[in-house]
């Protein structure tokens, strides 16, 4: 998905005619702490809450303030991870969105982006979810995989996270299974260290149930 698939409809830029206050008053009603102050079509730049607070006369208009704003923005045509990579690393709870002209189109939110991924088909569908950790030289998706679909299981969605000052990472895996059984056990004879499993509450239920009646059919043998 690219970023101007996912700008809001909903979230007005400032002008440098509003006020400290009518942009506070904004931000807690669409529950952010970041806003775009924007002329026409050109972005200024980002004001926050603190920004606002360190203000001395906050009833005055922004233009009449000395600010000094960030100018975080993604290009229209960026994939969404980019948005969430840049987002993130400045902790920010927008990020603006323009045109390769640098014309101003609106703004992408982290509720937004947090919806986007809570719908993505790997995290929607019933399974379990995996986490390994390793030494980032003996990362191998190709193996992973194998592993995985050598035991009758597919890999929906995979992702790697490194530890700071250290070459070790963690790859998390979300499967289309819910027993975990027998892949955790063939990950172990491949010398992986398995350092979680997980499952929803739901699938775990099922998986207990499914067990549960094998066993009453085994004793009805």
């Amino acid at each position: 998905m690219l970023a101007k698939e996912m700008i809001s409809d909903v979230i007005p830029p400032l002008k440098t005619s509003d006020t400290g206050l009518t942009a506070l008053n904004w931000m807690d009603v669409f529950k952010v702490s970041h806003l775009p102050i924007v002329n026409d079509k050109e972005f200024l730049g980002l004001i926050s809450e603190n920004d606002i607070y360190d203000l001395n006369i906050p009833e005055e208009p922004l233009g009449n303030h000395q600010l000094s704003l960030l100018r975080p923005y993604v290009i229209e045509h960026q994939h969404i991870f980019e948005v969430m990579e840049v987002l993130s690393r400045l902790q920010l709870s927008l990020m603006p969105v323009l045109d390769v002209n640098k014309n101003y189109l609106g703004v992408i939110t982290q509720m937004e982006l947090l919806h986007y991924f809570a719908d993505l088909s790997a995290f929607k569908n019933p399974g379990g979810i995996i986490v390994l950790e390793m030494n980032s030289n003996n990362y191998s998706l190709t193996q992973i995989s194998q592993i995985v679909e050598g035991n009758n299981a597919k890999i929906l969605a995979a992702y790697v996270t490194t530890h700071p000052n250290t070459t070790k990472i963690e790859v998390t895996l979300k499967l289309n299974v819910t027993d975990l059984t027998s892949i955790k056990q063939t990950f172990n004879r491949y010398n992986y260290t398995v350092s979680g499993a997980f499952l929803r509450q739901d699938d775990e239920s099922d998986l207990l149930n499914d067990r549960l009646n094998f066993l009453f059919k085994y004793l009805d043998i």
